[in-house]
């Protein structure tokens, strides 16, 4: 055999490889790494949004929790992974659209390092205090904060969303308050229902019960328009605040090079699992809005994150070594 009809052959072989790959995936077990502890947010609307994909693949998804410095340390163990499918992380603003506006230094790229797989669910921000601080709005919390000097703390994971809305009503109200840093939003409303901080903010999913059980009050919220279950609780816009962003993305990437057709594959059975009539229940049950997309298209929305997201951290002023 010649060595032009050897290079042809090896072609042919390779082409017919790799059709035959993502038929057979899964093959075995994916990992699905959410880069907080549990009970947050992140973690919440995950569990929630892809229950079922394993079935619909038919392989176990197993959710592993690998907390750490603002969700780096399971955003870079992701990037790092073999790109093959079965490593994917639950990420989206607060891991890829915001890291890079946020850290000096990072040992992965957030966005470059990482193939958009597929949408889950868009979520709001509330800021809520303990029921003990004596505000029933922002204007009541400003005022507050500076009666009482130094009375008032606030806490969120370091880098994240919740940490650049503290610090965004902080700079534009003047309100006298410090913000402790913590490594998931599970222990900082742990820490605010105890009154051990007074001030905290995450996501929706997290809140709606607790603001619902009266065991935290909501000042204001982050969405476009008021949340329907608490209609007389202002938007930021609306009290004055404009210019942050009004929702969090969350959804599946996995890493760069991870090859089209699995990626394709994973897709198809999450979208479908959106579709499902019990997946949106539980979706809606959290108060989180539902998206199915495409990977390009969800591709496109953390571009635009990446835009939105650096313009409050320019104004904030927060850059994390």
């Amino acid at each position: 055999m010649t060595r032009h009809l050897i290079i042809v052959a090896a072609a042919v072989a390779l082409a017919a490889f790799a059709p035959a790959h993502a038929q057979s995936f899964p093959d075995r077990p994916i990992k699905l790494i959410v880069a907080y502890p549990p009970g947050g947010p992140n973690d919440t609307v995950t569990r929630v949004a892809t229950q079922g994909l394993g079935a619909a693949l038919g392989q176990s998804v197993i959710v592993e929790n690998i907390p750490g410095a603002g969700g780096r340390i399971g955003t870079r163990d992701v990037a790092r992974a073999a790109p093959d499918g079965y490593t994917l992380l639950a990420g989206g603003t607060n891991d890829n659209a915001m890291a890079a506006a946020i850290y000096k230094k990072l040992d992965f790229d957030p966005m470059k390092d990482f193939a958009p797989v597929a949408a889950l669910t868009t979520d709001s921000t509330a800021v809520v205090v303990n029921p003990s601080v004596p505000a029933a709005t922002l204007a009541d919390l400003v005022r507050y904060g500076k009666e009482h000097p130094g009375k008032l703390n606030s806490g969120s994971t370091l880098g994240i969303a919740p940490h650049l809305l503290l610090e965004f009503v902080r700079i534009r109200t003047g309100v006298d308050m410090l913000f402790v840093p913590y490594k998931g939003g599970a222990p900082a409303i742990a820490d605010v229902l105890a009154n051990q901080i007074q001030v905290a903010a995450s996501g929706k999913s997290v809140l709606l019960p607790l603001i619902k059980a009266g065991r935290l009050r909501a000042l204001v919220v982050t969405s476009a328009e008021r949340w329907p279950e608490l209609p007389d609780v202002p938007t930021l816009r609306e009290s004055g605040l404009d210019g942050f962003p009004t929702a969090i993305w969350d959804g599946l990437l996995a890493p760069a090079g991870t090859p089209a057709d699995v990626i394709a594959k994973l897709n198809s059975a999450e979208n479908a699992r959106l579709k499902s009539p019990e997946t949106q229940a539980a979706i809606a049950k959290l108060g989180a809005q539902m998206r199915v997309l495409s990977p390009q298209e969800f591709s496109a929305v953390l571009v635009d994150q990446v835009r939105l997201w650096k313009a409050v951290a320019d104004e904030t002023g927060i850059r994390l070594d």
